[in-house]
């Protein structure tokens, strides 16, 4: 049974920073790209990061570059999203997903097999 289980959300001001964890029990951890989507309320889920199997490459959306750092420990079967410098519009429920890595690097939804059930993240302006 394949479970991620995302934690590390809550409530912050505008310009300050939440780091999100996801611990998978995946059995080869490291055979997975992993990546974090989040959905705002009337919103689309959108693509936010995600980093290959032994995180050397990572791809960020564009208006998270700069302030997000996705990164993994795979001795820990775990993935993390720091983010600073937090705005309004960050605001969102944050999903952490898996799929097999197969070299190139996946950013829709619908690329992703496994899924966590999301943890909040809410920005105050």
């Amino acid at each position: 049974q394949v479970q991620l289980i995302e934690s590390g959300g809550g409530s912050v001001e505008a310009g300050g920073s939440l780091r999100l964890s996801c611990a998978a029990t995946l059995r080869t951890f490291s055979s997975y790209e992993m990546a974090w989507f989040r959905q705002a309320p009337g919103k689309e889920r959108e693509f936010v990061a995600s980093v290959n199997w032994n995180g050397g490459r990572t791809d960020y959306r564009d208006s998270v570059k700069g302030r997000f750092t996705i990164s993994r420990d795979n001795a820990k079967n775990a993935a993390y999203l720091q983010m600073n410098s937090l705005k309004s519009e960050d605001t969102a429920v944050y999903y952490c997903a898996a799929r097999i890595d197969i070299a190139t690097m996946g950013d829709t939804r619908h690329e992703y097999n496994y899924w966590g059930q999301g943890t909040q993240v809410t920005v105050s302006s």
